[in-house]
């Protein structure tokens, strides 16, 4: 038994969802089962079939709502793991400190590109932090007070998730200096992300051990899964960028945040009307159990 959950931006017309169990029966996905419409605009449809299949029938109703297909099995999570820039903050951090030092254009071109996976993640990323090289880390501090600023949905998927038991994990190919605080400010239980080198004040162009890009976080979702005790298709991973693509093949649900086309297309589920909390609709946690504060 599968889902389909539509989830509208404002209201979901009932048209809408007359049209999408349509699709679904007219491609062999017979609809067994439809839920209240909760908060205006979301309705889980419970249908038998492939989910292949419903992906691609539901494809065309997918202007000002996102629709997630998923086994009604295993619906709930009980670890997410997330990217950071441009998923759980609303910037890449390396861009904006690249601004400090006048060169925001030339950094924020090479990171375009790595995230389009048109560039080795790991060789990009070292480029760009030489190019920082003598940057007072006083601009690190200024940068997150004046450039930083979290996603809408952010908080309240995370601490919802966490009020239901579920790890949360926060992972990024950028630098710890950024994502400690951010972990803290939305309420994630641990980060993981690269280490700036530093001399006397200053960026001195280098990292400290080893580079976290896409295999570290694909690694970091299975053991800490394992260590949890927990099979990988009670994991959720959601990011935005080609990095992002393994641990969001390896998840049960693998979640791209209004993403680059190719982690669109690796993912199970793409998000690009709603904000965040269209993570929580997927889980069928709705706003009346979302923790606000």
């Amino acid at each position: 038994m599968f889902i389909a959950t539509l989830i509208a931006t404002e209201k979901l017309e009932k048209g809408e969802l007359s049209s999408a169990q349509d699709r679904l029966n007219a491609a062999g996905c017979a609809v067994t089962g439809l839920s209240d419409v909760v908060d205006n605009r979301v309705a889980d449809i419970f249908f038998s079939g492939s989910a292949k299949d419903a992906r691609a029938a539901l494809e065309g109703i997918k202007d000002f709502m996102d629709v997630a297909v998923q086994p009604l099995e295993n619906r709930q999570k009980k670890l997410l793991i997330s990217d950071m820039d441009s998923t759980m903050i609303t910037v890449e951090c390396i861009d904006e400190l690249a601004d400090y030092a006048g060169i925001k254009g030339q950094i924020a071109e090479i990171t375009e590109r790595a995230m389009q996976g048109e560039l080795d993640f790991e060789e990009a990323l070292r480029g760009r932090v030489a190019l920082l090289k003598g940057l007072e880390t006083s601009a690190i501090q200024k940068c997150l007070d004046e450039r930083v600023t979290i996603m809408p949905g952010a908080e309240i998927l995370v601490r919802t998730m966490r009020k239901f038991g579920a790890e949360t994990i926060l992972v990024s190919g950028g630098f710890t200096k950024f994502a400690k605080p951010v972990a803290e400010m939305i309420g994630f239980q641990s980060f993981h992300a690269n280490i700036l080198d530093e001399d006397n004040g200053q960026l001195n162009g280098g990292l400290v051990g080893e580079i976290v890009a896409a295999a570290a976080k694909k690694k970091l979702l299975e053991s800490r899964a394992e260590a949890a005790g927990l099979a990988l298709r009670d994991c959720l991973a959601v990011g935005d960028g080609a990095n992002d693509i393994p641990m969001i093949e390896t998840s049960g649900m693998g979640v791209a945040y209004h993403a680059k086309p190719k982690a669109a297309l690796a993912a199970d589920v793409a998000i690009n009307s709603n904000d965040l909390t269209a993570l929580l609709h997927m889980q069928g946690i709705s706003s009346d159990q979302w923790v606000s504060d």
